[in-house]
Order: C-alpha cells, then sequence, then structure tokens
C-alpha cells in the first residue's frame, strides 16, 4: 500500500505542477484544482499511515483521471473540452460506447434551424426563396459493449420530422452506420459492417456542438458527400498519441442510374446522388478508402484521407462496360490553442471517362459530370469568453471561406455551367451555455460564376447528450 500511495502522490505532484506552468496562481480555476489536489494529498497521507483500503485508492485514482482531464481543458483554453472529445474519429456522443466496461449505451444530437435568404439574387431577379424553419435532423445512437473486446455501435437518423409524404425533401430514416469493432489492442482493431467513410473533419463527427456554422460546410456536402456511408471492412488504431488511422474496403459509388438500387448516379453538382448509403449498395467493383491523422505538437492535428474505385459497377455500355475510375482526396489541418480554434481543408476528385458517364447517363452540354472537382476551406474562431473567471460557458464568433467548382474540367464537347463554381463566405457566433448545448447565428453570402448566388440569414439550436 505504501508504495502504490508514494506513486499517487507523484502523479498527484505532477498534476498540480501542469497546472501551475499553464495559468497563475490567483487563477479561480487553478485555485480550485489546488485545493481538490490537497484534499487527496491528505487522503494519500492516510492511506500512508494505514488509514485506508484498495477501494479508497481507486476512488483517489478516479478522482486523479477527473483531475487530469480539467487540467488539459485549461491547457488547450477549452471551455467546451466535453464537447471535443471522441474517439478513433468519432464524436463525443457517437463515441460513447468506447467508454464502459459492459453494457448498453445511448445517445444522440438534434439541430433546429431557421432560414431567412434575400429577397434577390446576385444578378437583381427575385429569388422565389421564403424563409422556413426546419427539425433538420433527430439521431439517436445506440452501442453495446458485448465483451471486453467486442462492441456494436449505431446512428439512426430521422431527418425533417417525418417521412412516406411521397416527398423525398420532406424527411427520411436512415441508418447512418452500424458496425461491429473487434478490438485487438489499442493499435489494431478490426470493423466490420455500415461504415462512415473516414474523410474530411465532419463526415465521422457531426454533432452540431462540434463545429462552426448553422450548416456543415458546402465543400464537405458537395465534395466530400456528407453523411456518406459504405459497406465494408477494414481495420483501425491510435499508435500512441501522435498518430491515428483507419482504412477499408468497402461497397463501391455508383456514377450512372442502373447501378445501384439507391443511387442516382453522378451530375454535374457532383458525386453525391452515387452514394447508395449501403442499401443493396453497388459491388461489382469494390473500393478502398482510408485516413492518417498525426499530431506532431499539442493541439495541432494535420491528416490525409482518401477513397478509389471504379463507379462504372461493370455496367453495359456501347458493346462494353463503363469504366469510371473515381479518386476522392483531402488534406486537411486543426489547431487548438486556448480560445482559438481553426480548420482548413481541400479536397478534390477525379473520374475517369467522365464523357462515358455522361453517355450513360444522358447528359448534354453544361449537364456534364467534372471530370476533376475540387473544394477548400479555411475558418477561424475564438472563444472571447476563455479567459473569463471562473466561465463555463463559450462564445465563439467565427468566420469561414469556401471555394467549391464540381465541374472544374468537363470532357470534351461538353460544357461547364458557370453556377456550379462557387465561393462562400459565412460570419456568425456560437454560444454554449454548456458544452453539449450550442446556440448560433450567423450570415452567409453565395456567389456563383452565373450570379444565381444569394445571401442568407441562419440561426440555429443544436445539442448532444
Amino acid at each position: 500500500m505504501t508504495r502504490m500511495s508514494t506513486l499517487v502522490a507523484g502523479v498527484l505532484g505532477g498534476l498540480l505542477l501542469s497546472v501551475g506552468m499553464v495559468l497563475a496562481d490567483d487563477d479561480p480555476r487553478v485555485v480550485e484544482l489546488q485545493s481538490k489536489i490537497r484534499a487527496l494529498e491528505q487522503q494519500v497521507a492516510d492511506l500512508a499511515r494505514g488509514a485506508g483500503d484498495a477501494a479508497t485508492l481507486d476512488e483517489i485514482e478516479r478522482q486523479i483521471q477527473v483531475l487530469a482531464r480539467e487540467i488539459e481543458s485549461l491547457k488547450l483554453g477549452e471551455a467546451d473540452a466535453e464537447a471535443t472529445d471522441g474517439k478513433h474519429g468519432l464524436g463525443p456522443s457517437a463515441s460513447k460506447v468506447y467508454g464502459i466496461k459492459r453494457g448498453v449505451t445511448f445517445g444522440g444530437y438534434g439541430e433546429l434551424i431557421f432560414s431567412s435568404p434575400s429577397d434577390t439574387l446576385q444578378d437583381g431577379s427575385p429569388s422565389g426563396r421564403d424563409a422556413s424553419i426546419d427539425l433538420l435532423r433527430a439521431v439517436l445512437y445506440f452501442g453495446a459493449k458485448l465483451d471486453e473486446r467486442i462492441l456494436f455501435n449505431s446512428e439512426i437518423e430521422f431527418e425533417h420530422v417525418t417521412t412516406g409524404e411521397g416527398d423525398e425533401e420532406r424527411g427520411e430514416v436512415t441508418v447512418e452506420f452500424a458496425y461491429l469493432d473487434f478490438a485487438i489492442r489499442d493499435e489494431i482493431g478490426i470493423r466490420a459492417g455500415l461504415v462512415l467513410v473516414p474523410m474530411g473533419f465532419i463526415n465521422e463527427r457531426h454533432e452540431p456542438p462540434t463545429y462552426f456554422g448553422t450548416r456543415r460546410p458546402l465543400v464537405e456536402r458537395v465534395i466530400l458527400p456528407t453523411t456518406w456511408s459504405e459497406d465494408g471492412v477494414g481495420v483501425f488504431g491510435d499508435v500512441g498519441s501522435m498518430l491515428s488511422y483507419r482504412a477499408y474496403v468497402t461497397s463501391g459509388l455508383a456514377a450512372a442510374a442502373g447501378t445501384s438500387s439507391g443511387a442516382g448516379g453522378f451530375t454535374a453538382g457532383g458525386i453525391r446522388e452515387g452514394r447508395s448509403k449501403g442499401a443493396q449498395a453497388a459491388a461489382e467493383r469494390l473500393a478502398l478508402t482510408g485516413r492518417v491523422d498525426v499530431t506532431p505538437v499539442k493541439g495541432l492535428g494535420v491528416g490525409v484521407s482518401w477513397f478509389t474505385g471504379d463507379a462504372g459497377q461493370g455496367l453495359p455500355l456501347g458493346g462494353g462496360t463503363l469504366d469510371a475510375r473515381t479518386t476522392v482526396a483531402d488534406l486537411h489541418a486543426e489547431y487548438r490553442w486556448r480560445g482559438l480554434s481553426a480548420r482548413a481543408l481541400y479536397a478534390r476528385t477525379s473520374i475517369s471517362n467522365a464523357g462515358d458517364v455522361n453517355v450513360a447517363q444522358g447528359f448534354t452540354g453544361d449537364e456534364s459530370v467534372g471530370s476533376r472537382q475540387f473544394g477548400w476551406y479555411a475558418e477561424a474562431g475564438y472563444d472571447v469568453l476563455t479567459h473569463a473567471k471562473a466561465s463555463r460557458q463559450a462564445l465563439v464568433p467565427y468566420v469561414r471561406y469556401e471555394q467549391v467548382n464540381t465541374q472544374d474540367e468537363v470532357p470534351a464537347g461538353f460544357a461547364a455551367n458557370p453556377a456550379t463554381d462557387v465561393d462562400l463566405l459565412t460570419v456568425g457566433a456560437m454560444w454554449k451555455p454548456i458544452a453539449n448545448v450550442s446556440v448560433k447565428v450567423d450570415w452567409n453570402r453565395t456567389e456563383n460564376a452565373a450570379r444565381t448566388g444569394s445571401d442568407e440569414v441562419n440561426a440555429a439550436l443544436g445539442f448532444m447528450f
């Protein structure tokens, strides 16, 4: 018991030193932590004299973990550390099952959006759009730790409140992911089922309080068609705190209608309609997808993601079969320090034989699928309450700029529609009364080469649990 007590005392001393290095001693958060540590030190001293048992030591170790998380939050200056933590790339609610020893977990998130578009477009013509309010998503997570090495995790999403009214824009129920993990060790595990394609920031991590903007970035809706999931199997793991990875063999995209029961094929607007969402997915041609992220220094993360496969799926065409190798790749970086949060992402899609895809889809002129598509964005926000005395709230003004072009290059004999060359500026603020609730208001200006863009003011309520 004495050796264990000495170890605990050493850890407590290290924690106290860490707090002292982060903030001034007169910061009320430091004073509070110091008080907690002194209380634990007294308990350790009692243990050293034999006035305690193993259960008491276990409770002290649990409290040490709590203090460690608080100190890490202070190091990064985050009022919302709970809302940014996750596991294996997933958001905090989606990864709850990883934090239990056995049993079932339940979580979810939702978002309500009010949108007020401008009356006119860039060129001065009427927009024809009216203000609206929408319960955009209500999402439920169900997980089960089946034993110490095998777990099940799932996400079920309800969009636009209701379904079954004959209008796909009115709503749908979708299983976003449903997979089994077989844990071998921290460095490697096996995942099988309906998995999220591990690209970008938002596809795997989309709870509203974890990102800026009333709406997800346009780049991650168009070039990286969030939410994007495929049936597959692969490996994942964390190598210490410096590197994480995921790599899967999955079902592929469908470049043309008829190659998958759930897909309508590629369009001038991108590859989004080529997703099967795991429903009787096209599997004549499988795909490879993967991701690697590194954390070279505390607070900085950089990584690369990719997806590649033949989206032709063996569809008959002109006496042969459609060959449409589709490769999507992105580079991304994220930085957090004190109240500052910043992200940058560049994504690019290339489609071989896009002219044949046009033929298969019956497209002409500027309806063409883009043989090359790209998008990028950069955003930053600063929590102005990060230095407030004892504040656990967050108030984050933010700005994001994006460029997207789904017809950056088109096959010979076809034209690019200038409306697909888009710039988007978003300026707003997010208030978080607690870590799991966000209230966002922002102004969006969309411009395109056809001058049919418009302005929009949005407000959104988001939550997760």
